[in-house]
């Protein structure tokens, strides 16, 4: 088990208005960790409350947050601005990439367009190679790998 953080003291924001992201932890050294929402999530501890599994929100070139719901915060009797210990490490998914995912991901990035334009052959093939490969960092390097590639293409 890899830990994002073990035993570390991180404030509790208060951010009004922000929805269920109003009171949330921002967990250092986390913006290099690639994933969109859903599909990363963290387990651990805050003070002592033990989390299960929990969405880890991502913010472009920030450092990912964690929402604490109201049931979390009476359970460990703190609030905004109050300092909790925490203890996160990142569950790993063994779940493959899907066809429809790859895709989604291609319009989120902008190059849909560029994927649609490729020969059927070709983009079969594309979706083949990234569904097949066992690893979920070698799927996603090789998805940011095609995304670089189509990009370029759009120029």
């Amino acid at each position: 088990m890899e830990y994002l953080v073990k035993d570390e003291k991180l404030e509790l924001k208060y951010e009004p208005g922000k929805g269920a992201w109003t009171y949330h932890i921002q967990i250092p050294n986390t913006k290099h960790i690639v994933g969109k929402w859903g599909s990363l999530k963290i387990s651990g501890t805050i003070d002592d409350y033990k989390i299960e599994s929990i969405n880890l929100f991502t913010i472009t070139g920030q450092d990912k947050l964690i929402s604490i719901n109201e049931k979390i915060r009476k359970a460990i009797k703190k609030g905004g601005g109050d300092t909790v210990t925490v203890t996160f490490y990142l569950l790993t998914s063994m779940e493959q990439v899907t066809e429809k995912e790859v895709l989604e991901t291609f319009n989120d990035s902008g190059v849909l367009k560029a994927f649609k334009k490729l020969s059927e052959d070709e983009r079969n093939e594309i979706i083949r190679e990234i569904t097949s490969l066992k690893s979920e960092d070698r799927q996603t390097k090789m998805i940011l790998n095609i995304i670089d590639k189509l990009s370029k293409s759009n120029d």
